[in-house]
């Protein structure tokens, strides 16, 4: 009779492992806006992302999309989409929803015809996106963060001119870059003295630089100089950071757009080296096996299945044997087991019964592997 109850149970959990997650048709869009309001994204954990329609398959594409940039703004790093494991959260992203919105963005073709795109305005719960991050052991750019002042000086042909707070159009790709990565830089106000260093901006004397920008906070300067090469355009950066030069190099593009934009990538990618703090090690993505005790009745383990499946890194769980209150499970996870204990926290379904080491994922090619390792094994909570 045991017996027979024990794979009543192991077959519930397996149908409960099975069962679909919540639709987002069931999500309720942003909170309510008054009339002429425009959904758009400003703080930290909001992406906007165009889509080709409101369909349920693009937007579960665009809200991969925005989680991927709201990472890259969190991280610093422009490059996180290719550590390991984001890809495989990313699928993930509508799990991650606040809300969301969509924009209706109009312009103008060459011709003069009016043209319309489709922005998704993604907004994502903070706390299980720093979970995310912890789990996946991604760095974390500190938030207040600098406003550095850019001293940029512009040849289109008729000799460098400063561009100022009064031309900020001018500098719209570099201002609307520096937002993308999560970050703002400022304008000088554009005085007589700073006019005047024109001059000290094309020859890159920072020292000159700095000791105009003195009357601004903080000791941060991004200074650059943008100039016609044949048919196409050079940029040429230094970014300081109280006094001491942190990056500088050159941009070659066709665009001028381009060209200046890649400023703001510079300036955080240096940013990001002096002030973001490591991600912790979180053990390689694959599948693991591991050993959940304390399991005693139906409602066991549905909790244990509904708790699994709400768990971020967790992609797919597989039920392997159930022998007395003992559940064995394979997971197949975007992290270790140690991004997994981060994600489960002091909350989770299950709790590790002792501390955990970082072992190898499962060679699934070997039929034969050993049972595993005590550090494997798990409490339901």
């Amino acid at each position: 009779m045991e017996v027979l109850m024990r794979r009543s149970l192991f077959f519930m959990m397996f149908l409960a492992l099975c069962l679909p997650v919540a639709s987002m048709a069931s999500m309720a869009q942003s909170g309510l806006r008054t009339e002429g309001d425009v959904a758009s994204a400003s703080g930290a954990y909001e992406a906007e992302v165009p889509v080709n329609s409101q369909a349920d398959s693009d937007r579960n594409g665009a809200l991969a999309r925005a989680l991927g940039n709201v990472l890259a703004k969190l991280s610093g790093d422009r490059s996180v989409m290719s550590r390991p494991g984001v890809m495989q959260a990313l699928r993930n992203a509508k799990d991650y929803v606040a809300s969301y919105d969509y924009r209706q963005d109009q312009s103008t073709s060459a011709g003069g015809a009016p043209s319309y795109r489709t922005i998704l305005v993604a907004r994502f719960r903070e706390d299980d996106v720093d979970g995310l991050i912890s789990a996946l052991g991604l760095p974390l750019w500190p938030q207040p963060r600098p406003k550095p002042v850019i001293w940029l000086a512009i040849d289109d042909g008729s000799g460098p001119r400063l561009v100022t707070v009064q031309q900020a159009n001018a500098a719209r790709p570099l201002l609307n870059r520096a937002i993308e990565r999560g970050y703002k830089l400022g304008l000088p106000s554009g005085s007589a003295a700073e006019q005047a260093l024109v001059g000290a901006i094309w020859r890159q004397d920072t020292a000159a630089v700095a000791r105009a920008s003195a009357r601004y906070a903080p000791p941060m300067q991004l200074i650059g100089k943008l100039y016609r090469d044949g048919s196409g355009w050079v940029a040429d950066w230094v970014f300081v950071d109280g006094g001491k030069e942190l990056n500088k190099w050159t941009t070659k593009d066709s665009d001028a757009r381009r060209a200046m934009a890649s400023g703001a990538d510079g300036a955080a990618d240096a940013l990001v080296r002096r002030y973001a703090k490591a991600g912790a090690a979180t053990g390689a993505a694959g599948t693991y096996t591991i050993v959940v005790l304390g399991l005693n009745s139906a409602e066991d383990y549905m909790r244990l299945a509904a708790g699994l499946r709400e768990t971020a890194v967790v992609r797919n769980v597989t039920p392997v044997r159930a022998s007395g209150d003992r559940l064995e499970l394979s997971l197949e996870l975007t992290t270790g087991l140690a991004g997994l204990n981060r994600m489960l926290g002091d909350n989770g379904v299950i709790a590790p019964t002792a501390p955990l080491a970082l072992p190898v994922p499962i060679d699934e090619t070997n039929p034969s592997a050993l049972p595993p390792p005590p550090s494997n094994e798990y409490r339901l909570r």
